[in-house]
């Protein structure tokens, strides 16, 4: 099988630049082989405006759930045994952590708070979990292009969402695991990148963003290039094409195991 190739960035938006605060977006990703399959984990964290250290809880819910994944494999766990009650410890893991944070700067928890969205997908299964807005999309190659897995999670009114240290937390995130060996590409973002990909109206993925965004990564022949895409990757993600429709901080991970194109 096509092995993963994958570009990644966050930025930051230009009304966090005026206002001096930092970018409060954070990703990660890896890519490591389990008993019998090689195993992508892709992750996104969207730190709240309105609370003080969420590039810190941001950053700490990235690196907390990229560590109990890993973990997990590592004590070879599958995804046949890969359930929502797992998920939903590894959201536990992820509130304890930044309860930890939040003790050692004696600060409230609330100001940590942050949505959390990643996938997990092997040779013939994928998983994936969603707390809050922003959204992950997925193709399998097909005529057919892309179309989301969970729609973003928006409140009652303008710019709420939910938050992984919300106090329904574990009644709200979604999670879903699928036999799909078919699955080729993958793309995570933050909300910043909402009304840039997704068709609100008709509940739709724009089409034409994914194909054009995908093709430099597809064009890679190894993880290692692709990983070279970081610096374009952030300079479009602030350029003026974007920036002029939205100045929120963005983070987009793009992931494809399509054919080397030429």
């Amino acid at each position: 099988m096509q092995a993963w190739r994958v570009a990644a960035a966050s930025a930051i938006g230009t009304s966090h630049v005026a206002s001096g605060t930092k970018c409060q977006d954070a990703h990660g990703f890896g890519v490591f082989d389990a008993p019998g399959e090689s195993i992508l984990t892709l992750i996104v964290s969207d730190g709240a405006g309105s609370a003080k250290h969420s590039e810190m809880g941001a950053q700490c819910a990235v690196s907390t759930v990229r560590r109990e994944i890993d973990r997990y494999f590592d004590q070879s766990g599958t995804f046949e045994e890969l359930t929502r009650k797992m998920a939903a410890s590894w959201l536990g893991k992820v509130q304890q952590a930044l309860g930890e944070e939040a003790e050692r700067l004696g600060e409230p928890i609330k100001e940590f708070a942050c949505t959390l969205l990643f996938a997990i997908v092997g040779d013939e299964h994928a998983a994936f979990f969603q707390i809050g807005d922003g959204a992950i999309v997925a193709s399998d190659g097909l005529a057919d292009g892309f179309s989301y897995v969970f729609w973003p999670q928006h409140g009652e009114f303008a710019n709420t969402t939910n938050f992984v240290i919300s106090n329904d937390a574990f009644d709200v995130f979604e999670f879903e695991i699928n036999h799909r060996p078919g699955l080729k590409e993958v793309a995570l973002f933050s909300d910043g990148l909402e009304n840039l990909v997704l068709h609100h109206a008709t509940k739709t993925v724009h089409e034409a963003f994914f194909s054009a965004m995908f093709q430099p990564v597809r064009a890679c022949k190894s993880l290692e290039e692709s990983r070279q895409l970081t610096p374009d990757l952030e300079r479009y993600l602030m350029s003026p094409k974007v920036c002029d429709r939205t100045d929120d901080d963005k983070s987009l991970i793009l992931a494809t195991r399509m054919p080397v194109e030429v």
